[in-house]
């Protein structure tokens, strides 16, 4: 799921401690998934994270979106806010020029949801980039096309993207989330990686000083997505505190329940500048 700068003064001195990455500042802890957790979850959630991910259109692999309307219970029980948009995949993306008009389409409909859910003028929309590694000519086209827009309706722009380097043919390395900023000229984005491999990321963990974004390795980070669930065994095999059935769980919560979850670190407790 990739600059308007995040408020606030930022200290950061990253240590690499025994395999696991740890940081000192002010990180604030959140958390996001696919469905809403529910009116009487939300109490204890706020007991550990500060924000929550709220989605503007239906999430990946789903066919309606539970975070409609919910705007005002997460506000009211003292949540900050990840606001998202689910984004098209390259499969979609015919050419350069139909990439473009979607992420017009895109653009416009994120604007007039995050409208309809009461979020102000100002607020940073994330755009979901699923699809990892050195982005297509088509893809960067709709992704800009879809900044563009948002911009244009007053809203900020962001996206959500991958933090891991991925290798292509003569042992280059690309990372998304610096891909992308290479190729956005004078677009402020804010980006939001993620980066679930042990380490830099704690895995499955709720440290009370929670590792500050740019220790995903991605220093112009202002979130981290550092576990998600399930546990993904192509980059998370060396994350050993995930429950035994690969999914993360917030403190206090029995694994019955099914209400697993990924973790988010930022330098603000409302990444998205949602609220007043």
């Amino acid at each position: 799921m990739r600059v308007a700068q995040i408020l606030g003064i930022v200290l950061c001195t990253a240590l690499l401690i025994e395999g696991q990455t740890t940081a000192v500042g002010p990180g604030y802890l959140g958390f996001d998934r696919n469905d809403y957790p529910g009116d009487q979850a939300l109490p204890l959630l706020r007991q550990t994270f500060s924000y929550a991910g709220f989605w503007l259109n239906n999430p990946p692999g789903a066919h309606a979106d539970t975070w409609q309307g919910k705007r005002p219970a997460l506000e009211s029980a003292g949540f900050g806010f990840l606001v998202l948009f689910n984004g098209r995949l390259d499969a979609v993306l015919k050419n350069v020029s139909h990439a473009r008009a979607l992420g017009k389409l895109d653009a416009d409909a994120a604007s007039a949801a995050a409208r309809r859910e009461g979020f102000r003028p100002g607020t940073i929309i994330f755009l979901d980039q699923e699809e990892g590694g050195r982005l297509l000519p088509e893809q960067k086209a709709y992704l800009f096309a879809w900044v563009d827009g948002v911009t244009a309706a007053g809203f900020r722009a962001g996206v959500y993207c991958s933090g891991i380097a991925a290798h292509e043919s003569g042992g280059v390395s690309v990372v998304t989330a610096e891909d992308i900023r290479q190729n956005a000229g004078a677009r402020k984005i804010t980006y939001w990686v993620t980066h679930d491999g042990c380490p830099p990321s704690p895995g499955c963990e709720f440290p009370r000083k929670p590792p500050l974004p740019s220790a995903s390795g991605v220093d112009f980070a202002d979130i981290w997505q550092f576990a998600q669930s399930p546990r993904r065994p192509d980059f998370a095999a060396a994350c050993q505190n995930y429950n035994r059935d690969g999914n993360c769980y917030p403190p206090g919560v029995n694994p019955s329940q099914g209400l697993h979850i990924d973790i988010d670190t930022a330098t603000s407790p409302d990444p998205s500048h949602a609220t007043p």
